[in-house]
């Protein structure tokens, strides 16, 4: 859990030694950091509605404050994946382009409309859909990290947690989370499962483009599924 924290906010913590081992166990951990995070924002979306300034601003102010919370390292994971799929040539240039420090058009574009659309739906959302939310984000990640999945490079945080996920766990969170969708009513439900079949489309189809997963991967998947819940929920 330590890890887990030390990886996906800004607190200060370290945790030294980290093998497969325990980066598994860390990704388990994740959809008990997405909750925290949540909680978090509900308490932001709270103090700035008192304010009452303008919900689009609110949602961009607090979009913002999650950036710096957790980094930026989930934006910047998906502004290279679409750089990445949008290039051409073999997988090693794709890897290139998302190994390069800047953004190209594609990752432009994509953190516009993630982080407009993210905005737009935060101040509108049941502070249970935007715990459930983030909570979904982070089950993400075990998606990527599944058995069978390879990771792209010999290095990096890709190699490092690649495959460490049991298919039974991973699925048997996501079930969990359906389960907690259910009194936030059906359309909470709908978005778990799209959000599980977009990050599973975007495994598949990384799988394919790059040779396997990467870090960038992993955050392109925490932005997608906590766009997909915002939205539909």
């Amino acid at each position: 859990m330590k890890l887990a924290f030390s990886w996906l906010t800004v607190l200060p913590l370290r945790v030294d030694d980290v093998d497969n081992r325990a980066a598994g166990r860390a990704i388990t951990a994740t959809p008990v950091v997405g909750v925290v995070i949540g909680a978090f924002v509900v308490g932001v979306l709270q103090l700035l509605a008192i304010s009452n300034i303008s919900a689009l601003v609110a949602g961009f102010l607090v979009v913002g404050v999650v950036a710096l919370f957790t980094r930026g390292m989930h934006l910047d994971g998906l502004a290279d994946v679409a750089d990445g799929l949008g290039c051409y040539g073999p997988p090693e240039r794709a890897l290139k382009v998302m190994k390069d420090g800047g953004a190209g058009p594609f990752g432009v574009v994509s953190l516009i409309v993630v982080l407009g659309a993210q905005a737009a739906a935060l101040p509108h959302a049941h502070w249970g859909v935007v715990l459930l939310a983030f909570a979904t984000s982070r089950a993400a990640f075990g998606i990527c990290c599944m058995r069978g999945v390879p990771a792209a490079r010999p290095e990096g945080l890709g190699a490092l947690v690649a495959g460490t996920q049991h298919p039974g766990i991973v699925i048997g969170t996501w079930v969990v989370l359906a389960g907690a969708a259910v009194p936030l009513g059906w359309r909470a439900v709908v978005a778990v499962v799209v959000a599980f079949g977009l990050v599973w489309g975007l495994v598949q189809h990384t799988g394919k483009r790059f040779g396997g997963i990467t870090g960038d991967v992993l955050g392109a998947a925490a932005e997608i599924a906590l766009l997909a819940v915002l939205v539909i929920a």
